[in-house]
């Protein structure tokens, strides 16, 4: 049985719940939900649940920090457990990947993003795996502002569509591996067709 940390990235506080930047917090809501599964277990600077899948023990954490902390609560995790980078699965959401699609990724830089920003301060390198859920970018104006602001009442609607495509992705990761779960992903808008 192999065990992962699945962190999904957001900040904690009833201001910040529906925020785009809140969209890793929100998938592992979604999820905890659907199989019922409490997060909410204090430990690791986090709200913590498990889940068992497919003969995968997956560590579910909301890191409580703030965003530009994330890295304490996911080092302590993972220290914890004793597992390498490489069992790490961050959920975050993307600027650079449009609304209605999520990507997986492995490895590469934080692109300005402040929870990859302190994961990666503290672990040292980026060689971890990124379920990215694409918000797109404002068509003009500040980003931080964007992210910041809470996801509109059209998209909340499509949102339980976009999280349920992002939990086929992972289970498919895990059941199958990386290269097949991006390539039959990552060129998807779940909102098409």
């Amino acid at each position: 049985m192999s065990t992962f940390v699945i962190a999904g990235l957001g900040n904690p506080g009833p201001q910040y719940q529906w925020t785009r930047h809140n969209a890793g917090f929100l998938f592992l809501d979604r999820l905890a939900s659907q199989e019922s599964i409490p997060v909410t277990r204090k430990t690791f600077s986090s709200l913590a649940g498990e889940w068992n899948y497919s003969n995968h023990r997956l560590i579910l954490i909301k890191p409580q920090t703030f965003m530009n902390l994330s890295g304490r609560a996911v080092m302590q995790a993972l220290q914890f457990h004793k597992l390498p980078l490489t069992q790490l699965i961050v959920v975050h959401d993307e600027l650079d990947i449009p609304f209605g699609s999520v990507r997986l990724k492995q490895d590469g830089g934080h692109g300005g993003h402040n929870g990859l920003r302190s994961i990666m301060e503290l672990l040292g390198k980026g060689d971890f795996i990124r379920l990215r859920i694409g918000i797109g970018r404002p068509p003009f104006g500040d980003t931080t502002s964007y992210v910041l602001g809470n996801v509109p009442s059209d998209q909340m609607e499509q949102l339980p569509r976009i999280f349920d495509a992002g939990r086929n992705i992972l289970e498919m990761l895990l059941s199958d591996g990386l290269p097949k779960a991006m390539s039959l992903n990552n060129n998807k808008n779940f909102l098409e067709g």
